[in-house]
């Protein structure tokens, strides 16, 4: 009998060593490399358990011969998903959707599934019960006659069950808990998630099934498992939020059929996930009138504008020390962004505490809404108001300038339909611009002190 190897492979990058190393060569991370036992002959093994009646031996072809098909995208019936997705999901891909425990990765799968009607569906579950699922069911909402619940976690098991009903989607929750024969460890470690993600693969393009992972977050903020999990995948969304919030957003990480800077928004409420269609009528306050501290912004994710609610706070430092507080916003830009205005504009805050805040829970990272930051700082500081019809989008450089930014049409446009009467906007995004379209008055400010000028008088 064949004795069983040891080798040491790298929980970060995946690199592979004969010994053990402290520092990764590959990655450079320390105390990442992992002890497994690799087995007699994986290979024959691994073929003879993980064999598919629809695998075939490839053959090279030329590029030209290559046949493509304009195969439509599967509807998923939630068009933020649909949008993050690219316009839906492509029939044979391995998509994984990854978040923190607790944020609603199996609500929102399970929600999206329940609404595919005309298809079969095969969720395979290793971390809840049948019957919690039916009970989370029964709360979402209309039954699905092609949904089948099967409670498995062998890898070998769900490949039978996989054939004999030739689903056209397949969810697997999670990732982590679903183990094979051909690897001697337990489930979840690094080359039992390893091993398992290439298996699927190798079905979803070969029988053209789209199969689901939902993957946990480790306290990095980071997918639990190998890195070589995310360059396995073909599409990387992340579910993030706070539980303390009532909205969700999901962001595409990776995806090979579609753009990743999409974004959807979805709202948590005791029936599921409600799609937010227009962020910007949740995101903004209807009571800010005559609040000082409080400056709109037309920020973009992705294709997608919005108007969010820049909040900022000043006060005397009680300590000595400021204070440097930021939730949703890049704490060293907003820094930046104070000595901007002490050098270029004349306002001394070094001795003042500094709290910012972007309404909703969410964290944007578009520099159009550094005119935003610095119109909220100057209101909360002065203790001025600003008029509640009044936005603005710009990006501020470190002489005082007002940076053009991208997409300003849209901006405007989302700005007139939310009944804004004027927009700040740098002058030079007015240069092709036709202002008779618009019934917004556009105001084209080129450094801070103009919009400061505007703003306050």
């Amino acid at each position: 009998m064949a004795k069983d190897k040891t080798a040491y492979v790298c929980e970060n990058c995946g690199q592979e060593s004969v010994k053990w190393l402290g520092k990764c060569p590959a990655c450079n991370q320390w105390g990442t490399m992992k002890e497994i036992k690799i087995g007699p002959s994986p290979s024959s093994s691994r073929g003879k358990s993980l064999s598919l009646s629809t695998q075939q031996r490839p053959t090279p072809q030329q590029l030209h011969n290559i046949e493509t098909s304009s195969e439509p995208r599967i509807d998923m019936g939630d068009s933020e998903l649909n949008r993050v997705l690219g316009g839906g999901l492509v029939p044979g891909s391995l998509v994984l959707l990854g978040g923190e425990p607790g944020i609603g990765k199996s609500t929102l799968t399970l929600q999206t599934v329940l609404q595919l009607q005309n298809r079969r569906i095969l969720y395979i579950s290793g971390e809840e019960s049948a019957r919690q699922i039916k009970l989370r069911a029964d709360r979402l909402g209309p039954r699905n006659e092609g949904l089948y619940i099967l409670c498995e976690t062998s890898l070998e098991q769900i490949f039978q069950h996989i054939e004999e009903m030739k689903p056209d989607l397949v969810v697997i929750d999670s990732i982590q808990t679903i183990q094979t024969e051909t690897v001697e460890s337990s489930a979840g470690s690094l080359t039992q998630i390893r091993e398992c993600a290439a298996a699927l693969l190798r079905y979803a393009k070969t029988g053209g099934v789209s199969i689901l992972l939902i993957g946990h977050i480790n306290k990095e903020g980071t997918l639990a498992g190998p890195k070589v999990l995310e360059h396995i995948v073909d599409v990387v969304l992340q579910f993030e939020g706070d539980q303390h919030h009532l909205y969700r957003i999901l962001r595409s990480i990776k995806n090979r059929f579609g753009s990743t800077s999409e974004l959807g928004i979805y709202e948590m409420r005791h029936d599921g996930l409600r799609q937010v269609s227009n962020p910007s009528e949740l995101l903004l306050t209807d009571n800010r009138e005559g609040l000082s501290g409080v400056a709109i912004s037309c920020s973009m994710e992705g294709v997608r504008p919005f108007l969010i609610e820049t909040q900022a706070l000043v006060s005397t430092a009680a300590y000595g020390t400021a204070q440097r507080s930021t939730t949703g916003f890049d704490g060293r830009r907003l820094n930046m962004l104070l000595a901007v205005l002490e050098k270029r504009v004349g306002f001394k805050l070094a001795q003042k505490d500094v709290f910012l805040n972007i309404a909703g829970g969410l964290r944007v990272a578009d520099p159009a809404i550094d005119l935003s930051v610095i119109a909220a700082v100057l209101s909360s500081n002065g203790d001025m108001p600003i008029e509640g019809d009044v936005c603005m989008a710009g990006e501020v450089g470190l002489s005082g300038e007002i940076r053009p930014v991208s997409r300003i049409e849209q901006r405007i446009a989302e700005a007139e339909k939310l009944g804004f009467k004027r927009i700040l906007i740098p002058a030079h995004n007015m240069n092709g611009l036709n202002k008779e379209q618009y019934k917004i008055e556009l105001v084209p400010v080129r450094r801070v002190v103009e919009a400061v000028r505007e703003l306050f008088g």
